[in-house]
Formats: C-alpha cells, sequence, structure tokens
C-alpha cells in the first residue's frame, strides 16, 4: 500500500497543533521533567515520520 505524501499545508497543521496541545499541557501542570519528557516523546512521534517522508520525497527526485 502506497503512502499518502505529506504536503507543506499537513506539515504546517500537525505543527501548529503539536504547539497548540504542548502550550496546553505546560500551562495545565507547569514545567518538570515529567512534562518536558512528554513533550520531547510527543515531538519526536510527530515530527519522525514527517522528516522520513520528505528524506524519501528528495531520494526519489
Amino acid at each position: 500500500m502506497a503512502r499518502r505524501k505529506f504536503s507543506t499545508f499537513n506539515i504546517v497543521c500537525f505543527a501548529l497543533l503539536w504547539v497548540v496541545l504542548c502550550y496546553f499541557v505546560i500551562a495545565g501542570s507547569g514545567i518538570n521533567f515529567m512534562t518536558v519528557f512528554a513533550i520531547v516523546a510527543s515531538g519526536i512521534i510527530v515530527f519522525a515520520p514527517i522528516y522520513k517522508s520528505k528524506k524519501r520525497e528528495k531520494e526519489e527526485k
């Protein structure tokens, strides 16, 4: 099954949604180790597939 490619609009929407959700987490619980860990882990989960997709797209060209 072919994967869908991320458009620039999709990437911007994902990034803005991630920033807003991170803001809510920080505003709700403050900054401590677990909050920072959750934000870093979620950033990896959100942005690693986008990075891999863009890297694969560049290699195909």
